[in-house]
């Protein structure tokens, strides 16, 4: 990793950590509470955000190609301002992919992001359930939540996200993450 992806993702996880932290304070930023809800939004959200994009781009250079996150400081700052409204649209950068693939290898590309939320959700699911003190539920109940949310908005259908890339791929793969990220995201507030 070069010292120009590894500032990106540094900026991108603060800066979405610290509007997620905004949201979850209600927008007060003077509160006392704000730094341990700003830990626990870059323990939930920025890890999602790190590892998702991670995800990408492991696939990607196993694959041959040549990936770099690239962030986006336009959305960054937008996500950031609009946490002070109470609604974050977070695209903060992606894995820019170089090289050739096949569709097949960039709808795995495509999978591995959400596959990342997916897993990490469920992390945070089986800790909530091992260690059911309050703080550890706080945060693994926010964990769990985000992630799996994380992973149902990237399967939206969109040009921009990795759910219209997997439907170009294969129909069946993208029904059954589709399915399973709803599941998980509007079951999860059942189960903790």
């Amino acid at each position: 990793m070069n010292k120009k992806e590894a500032w990106d993702l540094l900026k991108a996880w603060f800066i979405l950590s610290l509007a997620f932290a905004i949201i979850f304070n209600k927008g007060k930023l003077l509160d006392s509470s704000i730094i341990f809800t700003f830990i626990i939004s870059a323990i939930t959200v920025g890890l999602g955000f790190i590892l998702h994009e991670l995800g990408h781009r492991t696939l990607a250079r196993r694959y041959g190609a040549t990936a770099e996150f690239v962030a986006n400081n336009t959305m960054l700052g937008f996500a950031l301002l609009m946490s002070f409204f109470g609604f974050i649209f977070a695209a903060p950068g992606a894995v820019v992919i170089r090289g050739y693939l096949t569709k097949r290898k960039y709808g795995y590309i495509s999978l591995a992001g959400p596959l990342m939320n997916m897993i990490l959700g469920t992390i945070f699911l089986v800790i909530a359930l091992l260690i059911p003190t309050q703080t550890i539920l706080i945060i693994a109940s926010v964990g769990m939540q985000i992630n799996y949310w994380l992973a149902l908005f990237n399967m939206l259908p969109f040009s921009i996200f990795d759910g219209a890339k997997i439907l170009r791929w294969n129909k069946i793969v993208y029904f059954i993450m589709l399915a399973v990220s709803v599941i998980a995201a509007f079951g999860s507030g059942l189960i903790i």
